[in-house]
């Protein structure tokens, strides 16, 4: 366990059978009516990184946003948006994947990602790394070159690491739950 894992767990509201029965929800939104914890996770997330050549972020849509736009401004790197197809107004680059109950798609603008940039994908939570993993397909379609990931909370019954570690053996959760 990190430092920062029981401060996160302790300010994580848990709601039972959300969406759907036997779902026990990790809801960030009680941890962000904090901002000196939140002010915390941005602090020690640039401690891991601060030293690594990051030249951007990709946050996912839309808790993805939240810490990975406040890292990103920490490193002083531009910050991505990945999101659903759809919801990007300029040239886009998509990728779609599979989830348990279909398919999805995934995009970002063509012009933010530029061949050979150091890229950190960041997103609130890793469950079965579908999205994370399409976000990682992009960025080598871009031809940049995939740093990890950095999520918030990892789901590790749901095995996503797994997943993720086709594309790249560092992925860190600052507070899992098994």
């Amino acid at each position: 366990m990190n430092a920062i894992e029981p401060i996160i767990k302790s300010h994580i509201r848990e709601v039972p059978d959300f969406p759907k029965p036997g779902v026990n929800f990790k809801d960030i939104t009680t941890l962000l009516q904090h901002p000196e914890i939140c002010k915390q996770i941005t602090d020690y997330s640039y401690e891991l990184y601060k030293s690594v050549p990051i030249d951007a972020i990709i946050g996912i849509e839309s808790r993805g946003f939240l810490f990975g736009f406040s890292l990103a401004q920490a490193l002083n790197v531009p910050f991505v948006l990945a999101r659903k197809k759809g919801k990007l107004p300029a040239q886009k680059i998509s990728y779609s994947y599979e989830l348990e109950y279909g398919t999805s798609i995934v995009e970002v603008h063509t012009d933010s990602i530029h061949k050979g940039q150091n890229i950190l994908i960041h997103d609130d939570l890793l469950a079965t790394g579908g999205t994370a993993n399409a976000v990682a397909e992009l960025v080598k379609l871009q031809e940049g070159q995939l740093v990890g990931f950095h999520f918030l909370i990892e789901l590790s019954f749901l095995n996503g690491r797994n997943v993720l570690e086709q594309q790249s053996n560092n992925i860190v959760s600052l507070a899992k739950y098994n």
